[in-house]
């Protein structure tokens, strides 16, 4: 569940189920909202789990795991993928560097699964690996005015420049880690790490004081991303090939062996992979799974789909076969067939483009 599910009720939040958490979906007014956070700044509780990795050789374990390089320099970070022998992403993962110990960031419901394999792989390596999902509270402030957010209120830094790096400071009396993101929701970014006893005044601080936020919930998130034309965990990488889904800046081509990696180079060495997500503007909202279509010839499915606020219009992940045709691509809805022209993505350009942007 959400670190502070009743300060969230008291902003008039309805609730949903996300990784076996119950977790704020949206506060009312979900298109004025999303709107607020396109112009100026807003605020919503991230819903990661969170792993803990000691010990001295924490570096090397992690990095020989996963499929990019693990940073080790304190205040550093990236994002990475564990793969399964086929290639297929079983989870993506921001690793952090956080002095003596590495702090990882999963989609919920990730971390117990991944804690318990590596804890049983560990033989002789000085490493310690722990759950902490419930130690900390994590608020992504996304915005054009993010920046200037996070100026009002952080004391004793400056906020960080370089995407995945972060500072130590403070917000009111509480001690705060403040990270530059990815750009998921295509706006500047940041997110804000806390004690879970410190969070419900974290987040009053980043929602009411200096710069006004607007509290945002779990579908704005998702609209914002898919305008962004940003791919997520759930929907559009869980079990496919990195290559396929195009996030190329979760791998490092050059670093040794880990498991899927022979995959994964073998795809990169034929030049193309088979399929490739794009973005779709279909004339009706269809469902994630909806079959997409090139005159009779079924060439993919949806992952996603959304009204967009911005746009005012339906917009739609696509991964389609890789040589799929420009145009004539239609996708069912309703069980009839409507248009969808395929376009370029982000959807919606802000103050910052997401890196995980797909890129072939």
């Amino acid at each position: 569940m959400t670190v502070i599910e009743s300060v969230h009720e008291d902003h008039g939040a309805t609730f949903g189920g996300r990784g076996g958490r119950r977790v704020p979906v949206e506060y009312g007014r979900p298109n004025r909202t999303h709107r607020a956070v396109r112009n100026v700044v807003g605020v919503t509780e991230m819903q990661y789990g969170i792993v803990v990795v000691t010990g001295d050789d924490r570096v090397d374990y992690v990095d020989n795991a996963v499929s990019n390089d693990v940073p080790s320099t304190d205040g550093e970070g990236i994002y990475a993928l564990l793969l399964d022998p086929q290639g297929g992403i079983e989870t993506d993962i921001y690793v952090y560097n956080a002095n003596d110990r590495l702090l990882l960031f999963t989609p919920p419901g990730r971390a117990e699964p991944l804690a318990a394999d590596w804890s049983e792989k560990v033989f002789i390596e000085d490493v310690e690996i722990s759950v902490a999902t419930d130690e900390f509270g994590v608020f992504g402030v996304h915005g054009p005015k993010a920046t200037e957010k996070i100026a009002s209120v952080l004391n004793g830094a400056a906020s960080p420049d370089e995407q995945l790096s972060f500072v130590r400071g403070s917000m009111g009396d509480e001690g705060v880690t403040v990270v530059r993101t990815d750009g998921l929701a295509g706006e500047e970014g940041f997110e804000v790490v806390c004690a879970a006893a410190d969070a419900a005044d974290v987040f009053d601080t980043l929602v009411n004081h200096g710069l006004n936020a607007a509290p945002f919930g779990l579908h704005t998130w998702e609209a914002l991303t898919l305008e962004a034309g940003t791919p997520l965990f759930d929907t559009e990488l869980k079990g496919r090939i990195p290559n396929v889904v195009g996030i190329r800046n979760a791998l490092d081509f050059d670093k040794g062996c880990y498991v899927g990696q022979e995959v994964v180079s073998r795809v990169e060495n034929r030049g193309r992979p088979s399929k490739r997500l794009v973005g779709l503007r279909p004339d009706a909202v269809p469902d994630a799974g909806a079959a997409v279509f090139a005159g009779d010839e079924a060439v993919g499915e949806v992952t996603r789909a959304v009204e967009s606020p911005m746009l005012d219009e339906p917009i739609a992940f696509g991964l389609v076969d890789f040589d799929a045709p420009a145009d004539g691509l239609t996708v069912r809805v309703g069980g009839e067939e409507v248009p969808a022209q395929r376009t370029a993505l982000p959807f919606v350009e802000g103050s910052d483009r997401s890196a995980r942007l797909p890129t072939y």
